[in-house]
């Protein structure tokens, strides 16, 4: 019996995922199907709690709903828990929801992968945006030992709220403040839509920036961003966001099929022609 899983939201045309996981369900060979699973937001909350009767054995869940999906859960993992949000689905032997949050393992999964090493001395981080993303990101600092992590964004309430969450190595700041503690940096992730193709540019000055600081982006489209760009030409490593979304879907891929894949150079290939950027 094929196994059914899907990636859940609204919308979901746009997601990548499905092109992700039948890759590798082609690669190995898995008589599964990952498909697509639109949940409007008013039938969220019904969805997930009855999520046994959908005919999915486990899925993902994009925005809006990795909230909603968390709370449906009978058993979360521990970054799920911090987070209050998953983005990974499946039942159990009994029938029970489980919900794990992966982006955080995407967000070190693509670090380590392309510049390693990276954490060898866990220092000052800089964060820019406090939204979804940029809580999975902290956590992921957090955990490797990171001494302070400086969340920068326009309403500064938000960043606040983040700083509750997480403890006494993480401080909130408005957005204005950023460029004068870039001199503390050790890494620079922007967690914001900011250069997305399609939104308002990310306007930063970097020159106060050491230039062996990392600055990764959480944005693939376009693949280099301006903030990327403006690094890579004044020396800085730099790492693109796609092996975030590549390795965030691992985790799942081998909870339901029960094999876990790689995130190589073919399946990037095929992500970035995709993307009309091979």
């Amino acid at each position: 019996m094929t196994k059914k899983v899907a990636i859940t939201g609204w919308p979901v045309a746009q997601s990548r995922s499905p092109m992700v996981q039948g890759y590798w369900l082609k690669k190995h060979g898995i008589d599964g199907d990952y498909g697509r699973q639109a949940v409007e937001p008013e039938n969220a909350e019904k969805f997930y709690a009855n999520f046994a009767a959908s005919g999915l054995s486990g899925g993902n869940v994009t925005v809006p709903h990795k909230e909603v999906a968390a709370k449906a859960c009978d058993w979360l993992d521990d970054a799920a828990k911090a987070m209050g949000a998953v983005n990974t689905l499946w039942l159990d032997d009994d029938g029970k929801l489980c919900g794990a949050n992966t982006d955080g393992i995407g967000f070190l999964g693509n670090l380590d992968q392309w510049a390693p090493g990276w954490d060898n001395e866990p220092g000052v981080a800089v964060v820019l945006g406090a939204g979804g993303a940029s809580r999975a990101i902290i956590w992921s600092l957090l955990s490797r030992g990171f001494k302070e992590v400086h969340i920068f964004n326009r309403t500064v309430e938000k960043a606040r709220e983040l700083v509750r969450q997480f403890g006494s190595k993480t401080f909130a700041h408005g957005w204005e403040e950023v460029e004068d503690y870039l001199g503390k940096a050790d890494i620079l992730v922007n967690t914001t839509s900011l250069g997305m193709t399609g939104k308002p540019p990310l306007e930063i000055d970097l020159s106060k920036l050491s230039r062996t600081a990392l600055v990764t982006d959480a944005i693939y489209s376009p693949l280099k961003t301006d903030l990327l760009l403006q690094a890579e030409a004044r020396g800085n490593p730099i790492v693109d966001g796609l092996g975030m979304l590549l390795h965030q879907a691992v985790p799942g891929f081998e909870r339901w099929f029960g094999v876990r894949p790689e995130v190589d150079d073919e399946l990037r290939a095929l992500i970035l022609a995709d993307l009309g950027q091979s």
